[in-house]
């Protein structure tokens, strides 16, 4: 279901301090075009200036197209560039010692943007986001989620959602997660859904600070459909037609189901992928037929052609899923080709009927590392084969795959691609897709329109229509005083159906902007995306020119484009800029400030996520001396390596306690060698922990602190050190370590939550890199920022979560390599 309307929150380190007036949702849907505005205001009630944060999740499917802050009478606007303009804009500020970034991490369905700025004593600031999408019609309806975490009571709160239909709206519903049986009556249900609670009624409990408002408001809703003639609106001279006949026939299907069971699908992937196996046989339909293709490095088909969906011969295959097992490498080439082979030697020996739709779906989570394992040349093998006749969906499972190899060969074939998250819920999201694709009801769609009515149109041929779902063309008129539209619309059925009808034209009324010709541009940049990755190099070209010239002229961030802000002067100097980036599914590319990475106490590791509420956190425990890898980066010619000291009193239980007490620094291009002991960080004179910053330009920033006052009046302690990552944004992707492989994000579920045998404690399953992990629930203390971060915490020395054993980071001397 689509995703439109954000996560909002205001992240502030010290909410005491920081007192968040408003936060606004404004969302105006006019035809299915989503247009969002967000805007927080906050004051820093401090005597000192401090740092307020603005974050927000987004559709991926959104463009961000306006930015602002509202600082003391001064605005700060945001300027859409061509991104290579705007990261040399970026790499200038960088070089000269400034931070730059907007944070944009990929989630499933949104991704994040984030800013902060240093705010005055007793100041306000005002942030103000805007950003567009096309809505998608799934499984009969558009959704829209706001995910709202303010983290404290704000005095005037509001989501407001107005929906404007020509064709008139069907159905509309508005519920929120956190909504209690006190807050639903505050939901208006209409084509104007509002929810605006008091502050009091925000409160979890009366009197207390705690906020219910925490959690997804969402709004469902599907237009009118009484004709089969679907609808266009014409507005400003453009036009967007969108085509959905109500009660037409299925299309019976020839599917084949090739499932990746090579040795990195064992445990839960493989139980998961078996499990949405049996329940996509038992919604197969009489008519379709079907054929299992279970691969690893050998290819070994269930029955060497297709076979009706009969009840025996599903019976027969669910039998057969449920004795699959997990075994040897990855051959994708030779088995989808297999898979290609077998349509069409069905179709030549006439054991498929001819009226049904072929398609492929091909479930895989890693890499081909058996028979062919060029990617470029696979992909080549499987467009040659397929040859057009025929849809390739692709299921990318879990955070090992090429999702951008997938994806590219799917739409050479006129399919789509997936990521299924490695969660608890994979099981759901499998079937999920599936019964997205599992009923077309109309195949080789073209839509055509008068010559020299329109212009600039976006694609108008589609291979297949599926149930629930819509097919939308726009383009511009080339004569505005058109009173009517002639359209033909040739599709096949179950009947080889050809429409030919005569529509009216619906007139809508001003809403916002222009935003008939937003959406044209809109539908049109995100068909050239796509179209940039398939075809002869000369038209990937045309088509990246053509979405980067549109994408500039109409204010919208995508891949090709950034958008600048100017953060006010700071105390430090001149203001600095904000790059905002459009990620893709295949990217997960991401900032320094998403990950702060740190190590202190009894050697604790804690990775914050920015865009999550906990973070992780594990332990490394090792006998006093021992050197470990913290990070190292081959490229930049980066390396950190920290040595434990153990605590002076020892537990009852014979355990001894270590921390880092030294640490060794190297850049090899710079040819700095650094050594840090407790002995080089002086003690302040009252006592606190003090730090040292060690900035190595052009590359990374640490700052590590010494403990010491707590220590004072205890014989049995010792100083020791902590290790925290304040900049790491210029390392490569190949950096790595014990804190150096989370530098660069790691994707994890967390489910199965449930008390566990302490008071208040939370124990769970992680899902990371293929396995199911027990967890725990604590509480990590973050020195530099003074306070407590919840985190999962992951036991037997970080085992699943890290790469490898804790044991192959121990290195033999400060400045070596592992």
């Amino acid at each position: 279901m689509s995703k439109a309307c954000p996560y909002l929150s205001c992240f502030l380190p010290f909410f005491q301090t920081v007192d968040v007036h408003s936060l606004t949702v404004a969302c105006t849907v006019a035809s299915r075009f989503a247009h969002t505005v967000l805007t927080s205001r906050a004051m820093n009630k401090a005597n000192s200036s401090q740092e307020i944060f603005f974050e927000v999740e987004l559709p991926k499917t959104a463009f961000i197209t306006n930015f602002s802050m509202l600082i003391e009478g001064q605005v700060y606007v945001g300027e859409v560039k061509e991104k290579e303009k705007a990261k040399k804009q970026y790499d200038k500020a960088v070089s000269s010692g400034k931070t730059a970034g907007l944070v944009k991490a990929s989630g499933r369905n949104m991704e994040k943007f984030s800013v902060s700025v240093n705010i005055a004593a007793n100041s306000n600031v005002t942030f103000v986001l805007t950003y567009e999408e096309l809505l998608q019609r799934k499984l009969g309806q558009y959704e829209i989620v706001t995910r709202v975490k303010p983290k404290q009571l704000v005095q005037n709160f509001q989501i407001v959602v107005d929906i404007y239909e020509p064709q008139g709206i069907a159905f509309v519903d508005a519920h929120g997660n956190f909504l209690s049986n006190e807050l639903l009556p505050l939901v208006e249900k209409t084509a104007h859904i509002s929810f605006s609670p008091t502050l009091e009624q925000q409160r979890k409990c009366p009197g207390c600070d705690g906020t219910l408002i925490d959690g997804d408001f969402i709004v469902k809703y599907d237009v009118n459909r009484a004709t089969s003639l679907g609808d266009i609106q014409i507005v400003n001279g453009y036009f967007v037609h969108f085509f959905s006949p109500p009660d037409l026939p299925r299309v019976p299907k020839n599917v084949v189901f090739v499932i990746d069971r090579s040795g990195s699908m064992g445990g839960t992937k493989m139980h998961q992928t078996r499990e949405a196996l049996l329940e996509i046989l038992k919604d197969l339909h009489m008519e379709d037929y079907f054929a299992l293709i279970p691969f690893d490095d050998k290819i070994t088909p269930w029955k060497p052609s297709l076979m009706k969906a009969t009840k025996e011969n599903v019976a027969e295959a669910m039998k057969y899923v449920r004795r699959i097992r997990d075994n040897g490498g990855t051959n994708i080439n030779d088995a989808v080709l297999r898979a290609v082979k077998m349509l069409i030697n069905d179709r030549k020996n006439n054991n498929v009927p001819e009226r049904n739709l072929d398609m492929i779906i091909l479930l895989t989570d890693g890499m081909p590392n058996s028979g062919e394992s060029r990617l470029p040349k696979i992909q080549e093998n499987v467009r040659r084969a397929i040859n057009g006749n025929m849809s390739l969906f692709c299921l990318g499972f879990g955070n090992d795959v090429d999702y951008s190899f997938l994806d590219v060969m799917a739409k050479q074939n006129k399919g789509v691609a997936r990521r299924i998250y490695e969660a608890s819920d994979a099981t759901l999201q499998l079937q999920g897709f599936y019964e997205e694709v599992a009923s077309p009801l109309l195949s080789e769609v073209d839509l055509r329109y008068p010559d020299n009515t329109v212009e600039f149109v976006s694609t108008n041929h589609f291979r297949q229509l599926f149930n629930g779902s819509e097919i939308v063309v726009a383009g511009r008129l080339s004569d505005n005083d058109i009173d009517n539209f002639l359209v033909e619309v040739y599709g096949n059925d179950l009947t080889d159906t050809i429409f030919f009808f005569f529509i009216c034209i619906y007139e809508q009324k001003y809403i916002f902007g222009h935003f008939t010709e937003r959406l044209w541009a809109y539908l049109t940049i995100q068909q050239l995306l796509a179209k940039s990755e398939i075809g002869t190099q000369q038209d990937k070209e045309n088509a990246t020119a053509k979405a980067r010239d549109l994408s500039l002229q109409y204010s919208f961030v995508t891949p090709l484009t950034s958008m600048v802000v100017t953060k006010p002067e700071a105390e430090d100097g001149p203001g600095s800029p904000l790059i905002a980036d459009k990620l893709t599914e295949g990217r997960h590319t991401t900032s320094y400030s998403e990950y702060a990475c740190t190590v202190d106490g009894d050697p604790h590791f804690l990775i914050e996520l920015a865009d999550r509420e906990e973070g992780l956190c594990f332990n490394i425990d090792d006998k006093p001396g021992t050197i470990f890898n913290l990070v190292r980066d081959p490229t930049t010619g980066i390396l950190v390596n920290g040595q434990i000291i153990e605590k002076k009193k020892v537990h009852p239980d014979g355990k001894i306690s270590t921390y880092f007490g030294r640490f060794g620094i190297i850049h090899q291009t710079l040819g700095v060698r650094l050594e840090v002991t407790t002995e080089d960080i002086s003690v302040s004179q009252d006592g606190k922990q003090v730090n040292l910053t060690v900035t190595m330009r052009d590359s990374v920033k640490f700052m590590i602190i010494r403990h010491t006052k707590v220590w004072q009046k205890r014989h049995y302690q010792q100083d020791y050190l902590g290790f925290y990552t304040l900049d790491s944004h210029l390392l490569s992707p190949v950096a790595h370590g014990l804190l150096g492989q989370f530098y660069h994000g790691i994707q994890f579920e967390v489910g199965n939550q449930h008390p566990g045998g302490v008071l208040e404690e939370q124990r769970a399953t992680m899902y990371v890199k293929g396995q199911a992990l027990n967890v725990t629930r604590e509480f990590s203390r973050d020195v530099k920022n003074g306070e407590k971060v919840p985190c999962w915490f992951v036991h037997n020395n970080g085992a699943g979560l890290i790469d490898g054993s804790a044991s192959d980071y121990i290195v033999s001397g400060l400045f070596h390599t592992v």
